[in-house]
């Protein structure tokens, strides 16, 4: 089908346009052939034979490595504390104040204290990430839980359901619908997080290498590294939306 693909041409043609026409001068946008061989000698070129050359490979497993372990930890939290807050107006009260305050606290406020209690590295980025995360997940999994009918719980409970086969078989699915955006969106979230923490000096990963790129002035690689976060981040959605349609049709069997 190609709807999708209309609007990302669109934007490409346009950038074409003001690159190539003169529009706009190639160091502050560089054309799309510059960024695409600058993209290639990054994947595909022998490591030292360029700038940056070869450096894919491991930028992108530490960029993942550092997403994953920060969204794992916020669906560890976010899910079951959002469950439980859309079902107990208790626990609602309790957390909402609390997380709704530090949920306006903007991302770079925290980066200076992550920075003294975790120092450059992993720690800080896996913090910043899951930070950013918790939010829409926790408020996803909350509205859904919130809006799932009390009568669907208690003919699971006539029929001998526990508390917990009524978690996983009858709350959790109900309450999927929301719960899968706020996933997505805690997704999403992750990557901008991830180039957050990666500009603070880390040696790898593909915020590092714009970090390097704008202190070299190389606008080219700036580009590529921001048209590969969004490339692996849409495939990670893909997949992330994939597994759970297959685990949902595995269930059903």
């Amino acid at each position: 089908m190609l709807l999708p693909w209309l609007l990302p041409a669109c934007v490409l043609g346009l950038w074409a346009l003001l690159s190539l026409g003169g529009l706009v001068p190639a160091y502050l946008l560089p054309p799309p052939g510059q960024v695409l061989a600058t993209a290639r000698d990054y994947i595909f070129a022998p490591p030292g034979s360029a700038p940056y050359a070869g450096r894919f490979l491991s930028d992108a497993l530490a960029s993942l490595g550092r997403v994953g372990g920060g969204f794992a930890l916020a669906v560890l939290l976010g899910l079951p504390l959002g469950l439980i807050s859309g079902r107990l107006r208790f626990m609602r009260l309790f957390l909402d104040t609390f997380i709704n305050g530090v949920r306006a606290v903007p991302g770079i406020a925290w980066l200076p204290l992550a920075l003294v209690w975790f120092g450059i590295g992993f720690k800080t980025t896996v913090f910043l990430v899951a930070l950013a995360a918790f939010f829409p997940i926790y408020l996803g999994a909350a509205a859904g839980a919130r809006q799932v009918n009390p009568l669907y719980m208690r003919s699971g409970a006539m029929l001998g359901l526990g508390r917990g086969q009524l978690i996983f078989s009858v709350l959790i699915p109900a309450a999927m619908p929301h719960v899968v955006t706020g996933l997505r969106l805690g997704l999403g979230i992750s990557f901008a997080y991830l180039v957050l923490g990666e500009l603070t000096g880390v040696p790898d990963g593909l915020g590092a290498a714009i970090m390097d790129a704008r202190m070299l002035g190389r606008v080219d690689i700036i580009v590529m590294g921001i048209l590969l976060i969004a490339v692996i981040g849409r495939l990670c959605d893909l997949a992330m939306v994939g597994g759970l349609k297959l685990l949902k049709s595995v269930r059903r069997r």
